[in-house]
């Protein structure tokens, strides 16, 4: 495995590597891996000739400060895990790297309403951060394929329109989330959560699969979404929302029928932590 620091060094290596049409997958994380990060990397070997995963704690993504600190760092055990399921490249840029001019404004995107909802509504500025980053590193490695987890089912909902809308020639792939045992989604955001917190945190995948069996029973979105929000409200937890979506707009869902695609997405503090999930109630990506 190769190992990169500089944007000149691995566009030097991966311009000779592209020789022959050869397929280039590319995987970005902020590190602290773990097996749903390696999931990508998998997908990402098995459908290309190249493998790109590249460690970037992005700053321009994070609203709160303590957040940014906060987040877990382990660079020595991600390259043993990405070594280990044979990945061919890991790039470890500085935050120089990334923005040599310094922190700017982003492309000039319409997300027509993507980024306005759910972590857009409760994380102001987070998906301008992450637009920014996600333009740059494409126009760093130029991959063939861009993996992504369904964990962050907006997150990739707006990568998508980010490269339509700026023409760039890279597919978008979204990997099926990985779960613990207990049903909760991996994340590098779980080795945060104290042991008693930890054991309850499998309520959100719970109610996530209960609004599956409510929405086929015929019960009404919204109605869905308050009992949601009333059982996670529960000692040590508190619930931002929990949305009854449509897959393509994220718009809320008020009659089902009329949507071809429809996910639950909901965000919820355990403790100190904040913790994603999502699942889709009906149709598939």
């Amino acid at each position: 495995m190769y190992m990169f620091r500089r944007v000149a060094d691995l566009q030097a290596y991966l311009n000779a590597a592209r020789t022959n049409n050869r397929a280039v997958g590319f995987v970005p994380t902020m590190g602290a891996l773990h097996d749903g990060h390696l999931s990508l990397v998998r997908h990402a070997l098995a459908e290309n000739q190249v493998t790109v995963a590249s460690i970037f704690v992005n700053p321009t993504q994070f609203n709160d400060a303590a957040d940014l600190d906060r987040y877990p760092r382990t660079p020595g055990k991600d390259m043993e895990k990405l070594a280990a399921v044979g990945c061919d490249v890991v790039f470890l840029p500085e935050v120089d790297d990334i923005y040599p001019t310094g922190i700017g404004a982003t492309h000039d995107v319409d997300f027509d309403g993507l980024d306005t909802v759910m972590e857009g509504a409760q994380r102001p500025g987070h998906f301008a951060g992450v637009a920014q980053v996600v333009s740059r590193l494409l126009d760093i490695v130029q991959p063939t394929h861009l993996y992504m987890g369904q964990k962050d089912y907006q997150q990739q909902r707006i990568v998508r329109a980010l490269v339509h809308q700026l023409h760039i020639p890279t597919k978008v792939v979204t990997v099926a989330t990985e779960r613990e045992s207990d049903g909760l989604a991996m994340s590098s955001r779980n080795m945060l959560l104290e042991p008693r917190i930890r054991n309850q945190a499998v309520c959100l995948y719970e109610q996530l699969v209960h609004a599956k069996r409510q929405l086929e029973a015929g019960v009404p979105p919204t109605a869905i979404e308050a009992q949601a929000m009333d059982a996670l409200a529960q000692p040590d937890f508190r619930p931002e929302y929990f949305s009854i979506v449509d897959g393509n707009t994220l718009q809320p869902v008020l009659q089902p029928h009329q949507h071809l695609l429809i996910v639950a997405c909901t965000a919820v503090w355990a403790g100190n932590v904040r913790l994603i999930d999502n699942l889709i109630l009906k149709g598939k990506l």
